[in-house]
Formats: structure tokens, C-alpha cells, sequence
């Protein structure tokens, strides 16, 4: 694809969780709770005006939805995540990491912090407001495709956990919400979907040489604002993956290309909702049974019959775009008449559709049933209305296939107010002079290739516990730990091992016992997942599985036995298959290479 012909323009802005003792604005530990929740209550947020005295349409949005909002409170929280007692004074580590960055970045940093209120009233922060705090502007980030600029880097309180959502009330756990966030902003300057990786990759591994960023999964997360010539600015949310990047990134192309296709095609005025519940009183389909106490409405789309399942990008149709507003506005979807109708017995019923409507064939007919089916049903005609005309902006979310799905429209400038019970932070020159530089990748890398193979140096650079590896290679076997850290971390991901459950004294315990030959490297990747299973530590592991590692003459002992077992495969000189045989007997307690040696030997 030819992205600058098709006026393809980006910006990213990642997000990631800093590792500080304490939350941004409370004491309480910066940290994900192992315990069950000891509390609950329950909100309802409504919107209010901003500095500039406007009401953010994101927020109308959600205070339209009118949900009601649990939150789950744990040992580790206090009256200030649940809104009950003003903020704390904002904490100094967390601070001194983003001017770290700022630095790092070349951005300009502020004379003074000013914490701001970001109007956000979907249920993440219990004030219905997020407490953010611009810090530095207009740095600069080398890339292979030239320099981007970072228009701006922020501090700022993460969210509150999503647990679920049912029957107009979202369920939220607390022990997430108030970890300090470090938010990099950059300018629209990105090149293509491949630009748009490297450049998250790198702000992460930015972060991550602070030392200060906190690992695991959603600790890192990235919004993607993309636009093409003709089309519109959309911001997609809760990019997790970096892998994801670039598929997400060309769908949204392809979604914004395919919409400007449809434009041509759908002409005509679109007429208001009708109430079409009649035609369903007797109807033995599901529609049917919502009748019963609800309502069914109805529109017709001129000229837009077979648009329903046209392909706007790959896994989404038209269909499924403007179901994703019925859904957003309180119902489960819509049926549209391109689809089979059958499986919904309703041929005959749309039949009497399209006679209500004074529907032609060559018209499209959407149906929605049920509680909130008329604020559904107006969304979706709204929706409609624009696919002659124009693109909206919009937020979506980011699914794991590749697809985005609508979710709100684009906050507006007027969500911004001042935050009233913290003073300004004046940064002073004293304060910068402590801030001190990490190693640069260059001297990293160079550093590295001491003590690493050439292979292995990318992959930990590129890891989420570089630091931890900085850490124990001073006391550790370099490549031992760099492969702890790599390869067997991310076999233990692939195979559902919740790796996140593992602490650094883990890691820590683990290669001291490798180190005093307590045991033996083999068995880190057993060790490691028990632990991550289970709540036992690495020593009562240890001593419960008794993996001691295994002498020469053991293993010989085990290794004469194994052929006695496997006459055939030793007379067949069969190394794999026999080798295999004795792996699994002595796996963990003695090196493989050892396990060949013997073994060649004895059949030599």
C-alpha cells in the first residue's frame, strides 16, 4: 500500500505502569492485590463542564448509557481511590521517572506541574475524573525512518481493573487504580504500520531502562490515532500487543478505504424508527418473546440492500460496524435483512417489515428488539445517516483479531479542569541536576557483548526484565540468566503458565541454587512453573521435590538400567529415542549434554 498517497497519518501514545513503593496521590502499594476483595460499593457518575464550560460528549455518551458502577476494594486500599478523601501529596519517585524520560527524549520540561481532572465518566475512576499532570513537550525520538516528535509526556493515575459487566452495571476492582502511569504522546508523524511498531517498541524499552517500569501483561499499553485522506481521526484503544500493531493499523485503513466506497452507494433520506411490535405479537421467534414486555423497532436504509455483509476490512462487515452501536447503546445487536433469516425464523416476519416501511428490494431493513431497543435503534439510523457523507470520529477498542469495535465518540477539548486540592510543583534546577541519565542502548549492547552470544543480546534488550537481568549477571552465569529471562519465560507463557504470578526473589532463589549446585540448571523451568502454580516459594519446592542434582555414577546406574528396558533401540544405535527415555527419568537433575556423552559412549 502507498501510504502517503493515500494521506495516511498516525500517532501513538503509550502507556506504562510505573514500579514505585506507593500510588500516585495515597500510600497504598503500587501493585495488582493477590487477596479477595474484603468491600464493594457502588456509583453512578454523571458529567459536569469543564474549564471552558462545556460538557464532553464522551461523557454525555456514557452518562447517557445511565449503567451503574460496582467497585471492589481490597486490604490494600484506602478512602482516597473510592473518592472518600482528597489526594495525597503526588508522589516524588514517580515524578522523577518521567523527567528521566523527559530527558531522555530531549522534551521540553515545564517550570511548574499542575495537576489537571480529565473528565472520564465510564466507570474507571470512582470520581468520575482522571488526575493527569503534563510534564515536559516537544522532545524528539530517532527512529529508522527519521526522527518523530513527542508532543507531550504526562504522570497521571492509571484506571481501576474491569472485572465485568451485566444488566447496566460494570463491576471495577481498585487495587489497579492510582498506580503511577507515565503517558508519550507522539506527533502524527509515523510512516506506516511497521513505523508504528518499532516506535512503541522503542518508548517502551525507554521506559524500561529507567528500571522503574512494572512488567506483566496490560502493564504497557498503546492508543493508535489513525486518518487517510477523505476519512476521519480514530483513536483506537488498548493496544496490549506489539505484535497487534500493525494488523490493527492496516484494518483501520482498509476500514476507512472501504467506507469511502460505500458513500457512493447509499443515497436517499433515511426515515425515522417505526414501532414495529405488532408484527411480532404472534411470532413464535425469539423476537417474539421480548415483545411480550418490550418493544421492536425498525428502519429502512435506501439503496443499501446487500451492504450488510460488504467486507469493510478482514472479520468485519458492515453489519457487524453498525451492530457494534446497537451494543453500545444498551442491546445485545440488530438483525439486518442480508442475513439468513432462517436461523432466526423471521422470513416471514421481514417480509411484513419491508411492507411497514414501504421497503423496495433494493433497500436495506435492521430490526432491534428488547430494552433499549429505541435509543439503539436511533443510534444505529444516526450511524446510517453518515455512511453518505462522512467518516466520524470516533473511539474503538482493539480486539485480539485484529478488528476495532465502536465504543464512544472522541472526547473533546472542554474535558480539562484544574485540579483543586494540589498545589503546583515547581520544578527547579536543584531537582533536574539529581536526575540522572540511564546507560544508553549503544553502551548497553556493547556492554552486553562481553558477556552474551551475539543473539541473545536483542532478545534481552528487547525483554521486560531487562532490568532484573542487569541486576543478577553481576552475580549469575550471564547466559543462563539471559535464557531464564528469554526462551524459558516464554515457553512457560505459550504453555498458560501465569508467569506473572512469579516475584523477583524467585527468580533470585532459583539461580542461587544453580549457583551452590543445589540443583541443576535443567530444573529452572519445572521450579519456576510450580511456583508460578502454587503459593510455595522456591526453597519449599526445592526441598518437597527433592531435585538434588544427580552424580555421574547415579546417572550411569539409571542410564544401564534404561538400555536393559530398551534392548532394540540400543542395538539399533537409536541416540534420540533412547536419550528421551533417560531425559525423562533424570530431567532437572542433570545437564542433557552430560545425559549424550555417557550415552554415545556406552553404545560406542
Amino acid at each position: 500500500m502507498d501510504y502517503k498517497k493515500i494521506g495516511f497519518k498516525c500517532g501513538i501514545e503509550v502507556h506504562n505502569r510505573l514500579a514505585t513503593s506507593h500510588k500516585l496521590f495515597c500510600n497504598c502499594p503500587a501493585e495488582i492485590s493477590n487477596e479477595e476483595p474484603i468491600l464493594e460499593v457502588q456509583r453512578k457518575l454523571r458529567p459536569v463542564a469543564g474549564e471552558l464550560g462545556k460538557i464532553d460528549p464522551a461523557a454525555l455518551f456514557e452518562a447517557m448509557r445511565s449503567r451503574k458502577f460496582n467497585y471492589q476494594l481490597f486490604d490494600s486500599n484506602c478512602l482516597v481511590e473510592i473518592d472518600d478523601e482528597p489526594p495525597r501529596k503526588l508522589n516524588q519517585d514517580a515524578l522523577d521517572v518521567v523527567l528521566t524520560v523527559s530527558k531522555m527524549l530531549n522534551a521540553h520540561i515545564l517550570d511548574e506541574v499542575h495537576v489537571m481532572r480529565k473528565t472520564v465518566t465510564d466507570g474507571s475512576n470512582t470520581s468520575a475524573f482522571q488526575r493527569t499532570a503534563l510534564i515536559s513537550k516537544d522532545g524528539k525520538l530517532e527512529t529508522s525512518q527519521g526522527n518523530v516528535g513527542i508532543d507531550t509526556v504526562c504522570l497521571e493515575e492509571e484506571s481501576a481493573g474491569i472485572i465485568g459487566k451485566e444488566k447496566g452495571v460494570v463491576t471495577y476492582r481498585l487495587d489497579r487504580l492510582g498506580i503511577p502511569l507515565i503517558e508519550i504522546a507522539t506527533a502524527p508523524q509515523i510512516k506506516d504500520p511497521k513505523h508504528a511498531r518499532e516506535l512503541a517498541q522503542k518508548i517502551g524499552m525507554l521506559v524500561r531502562s529507567t528500571g522503574k517500569s512494572q512488567r506483566g501483561i496490560g502493564t504497557i499499553r498503546q492508543d493508535v490515532n489513525v486518518s487517510i485522506k477523505g476519512g476521519a481521526r480514530v483513536e483506537i484503544k488498548g493496544l496490549q500487543e506489539l505484535d497487534l500493531i500493525e494488523k490493527i493499523i492496516d484494518n483501520e485503513i482498509q476500514r476507512q478505504l472501504s467506507l469511502l466506497k460505500i458513500k457512493a452507494k447509499v443515497k436517499g433520506h433515511i426515515p425515522e424508527a417505526k414501532d414495529v411490535s405488532e408484527i411480532f405479537r404472534l411470532s413464535k421467534s425469539f423476537v417474539g418473546g421480548l415483545v411480550k414486555k418490550e418493544k421492536a423497532w425498525a428502519i429502512k436504509i435506501p439503496n443499501a440492500n446487500g451492504l450488510g455483509n460488504f467486507e469493510l476490512c478482514p472479520g468485519k462487515t458492515l453489519g457487524r460496524e453498525l451492530a457494534d452501536y446497537a451494543v453500545a447503546h444498551g442491546v445485545k445487536g440488530l438483525i439486518h435483512s442480508d442475513e439468513d433469516l432462517s436461523k432466526y425464523n423471521l422470513q416471514n416476519e421481514f417480509q411484513e417489515l419491508r411492507l411497514a416501511l414501504q421497503a423496495n428490494r433494493n433497500d436495506a431493513v435492521i430490526l432491534i428488539a428488547g430494552r433499549h431497543s429505541k435509543r439503539a435503534i436511533d443510534a444505529v439510523r444516526n450511524r446510517a445517516k453518515l455512511l453518505s457523507r462522512e467518516i466520524p470520529e470516533e473511539t474503538r477498542v482493539a480486539n485480539p483479531d485484529g478488528t476495532t469495535t465502536y465504543t464512544r465518540p472522541l472526547p473533546g477539548s472542554g474535558r480539562m479542569y484544574p485540579e483543586t486540592d494540589l498545589e503546583p510543583i515547581r520544578i527547579t534546577h536543584e531537582m533536574l541536576k539529581k536526575i540522572k541519565i540511564p546507560e544508553s542502548w549503544d553502551k548497553k549492547k556493547k556492554r552486553f557483548s562481553k558477556i552474551l552470544p551475539k543473539d541473545m543480546i536483542d532478545q534481552i534488550l528487547k525483554s521486560e526484565y531487562l532490568d532484573l537481568f542487569d541486576k543478577y549477571s553481576k552475580q549469575f552465569d550471564p547466559v543462563l540468566v539471559a535464557s531464564m529471562f528469554t526462551s524459558t519465560l516464554k515457553d512457560l507463557s505459550r504453555r498458560g503458565v501465569p508467569i506473572n504470578n512469579l516475584e523477583d526473589v524467585d527468580f533470585f532463589d532459583v539461580l542461587s541454587f544453580v549457583k551452590d549446585k543445589k540443583i541443576s540448571k535443567e530444573a529452572i523451568p519445572e521450579i519456576l512453573e510450580k511456583v508460578a502454580k502454587t503459593d510455595m516459594n522456591v526453597n519449599k519446592l526445592v526441598e518437597k521435590l527433592n531435585i538434588k542434582p544427580m552424580t555421574t555414577k547415579d546417572l550411569d546406574k539409571v542410564i544401564d538400567k534404561i538400555i536393559r528396558k530398551n534392548k532394540k533401540l540400543f542395538d539399533e544405535k537409536n541416540v534420540s529415542a533412547l536419550m528421551g527415555e533417560v531425559m525423562s527419568e533424570v530431567r532437572g537433575r542433570v545437564d542433557g549434554k552430560i545425559v549424550s556423552k555417557i550415552l554415545r559412549k556406552k553404545l560406542s
